[in-house]
């Protein structure tokens, strides 16, 4: 009864909640409650930042340069979420075990091989893609390579790990049936749970593009010629008013995947 119950205490949201409230807690203590929360001056500049985005800038030329740098950006983004789902598919479903059938469950390889590559994602995902970059350009030096491999890197380990889950997830059933019929592990994956996971899989890769999209903004420090970098430049010079010219267009660009995927959910339900 007791472990029992301790099972279902750790679990449970209990713990979720002891640790963020202790977290918390952690975290107030640590301030320094004697110094002022924020500068001086800071609410000025604050607005001054703020002010610049009525109207945001606006000219031909500097319009030209953001679509310009937007289309680099997405170039990046796509390229780095290519090569994540094609590290990433492959290692789902060695995770997921959906390969080997339930009864061969107790097949200590099975279970071994599945630990092993669902450790290998949690490395993968574990560094940050800034982390990566530093580690890529290091070896490859500062280009467009090292920033692409840097996100393809954890959004493989983040990809795996999800698409793992939406296979465990699909219906018994209709594979159980396709397996007594005979049908070879790569057919019933082909057939019974690819098409059956698949709006769920299409829908968090398009959510893990719009990251990526974000992601591929913030990457200029290595190389990348995108919206980031722009953003940077314009920092640089305080030039607000293109800073939220460039941020729109950001936003336009989450937005429009956001659509996209919207449409192609609507389409698979038909």
């Amino acid at each position: 009864m007791f472990r029992q119950r301790l099972q279902t205490w750790l679990t449970g949201p209990r713990l979720l909640t002891l640790g963020i409230v202790f977290a918390l807690a952690w975290s107030l203590s640590r301030v320094d409650w004697q110094q002022p929360i924020g500068h001086t001056g800071g609410g000025a500049a604050a607005l001054k930042v703020l002010l610049a985005l009525f109207p945001p800038e606006l000219s031909p030329e500097f319009l030209s340069i953001c679509l310009v740098a937007s289309w680099h950006t997405v170039a990046y983004a796509v390229a780095g979420m290519s090569v994540a789902v094609a590290l990433g598919l492959p290692l789902g479903v060695l995770a997921s075990g959906v390969m080997t059938a339930p009864m061969e469950g107790a097949n200590p390889r099975r279970w071994t091989l599945m630990a092993s590559v669902r450790f290998l994602l949690a490395a993968m995902r574990s560094v940050h893609e800034l982390v990566w970059a530093l580690l890529f350009v290091a070896a490859v030096g500062l280009s467009p390579m090292a920033a692409i491999l840097a996100m393809a890197i954890p959004y493989a380990g983040i990809l795996g790990r999800i698409y793992s889950e939406q296979l465990q997830d699909v219906p018994p059933e209709p594979v159980a049936a396709l397996r007594a019929t005979g049908a070879s592990p790569a057919r019933i994956l082909l057939y019974g749970y690819l098409p059956m996971a698949l709006p769920d899989l299409l829908s968090y890769t398009f959510y893990r593009l719009e990251c990526g999209i974000r992601a591929a903004a913030i990457m200029s420090f290595v190389g990348i010629d995108g919206i980031g970098f722009q953003i940077e430049l314009s920092l640089a010079d305080l030039l607000f008013r293109q800073v939220w010219t460039l941020l729109i267009f950001l936003v336009a660009l989450v937005v429009l995947v956001d659509w996209w995927s919207s449409r192609v959910r609507r389409s698979m339900a038909y």
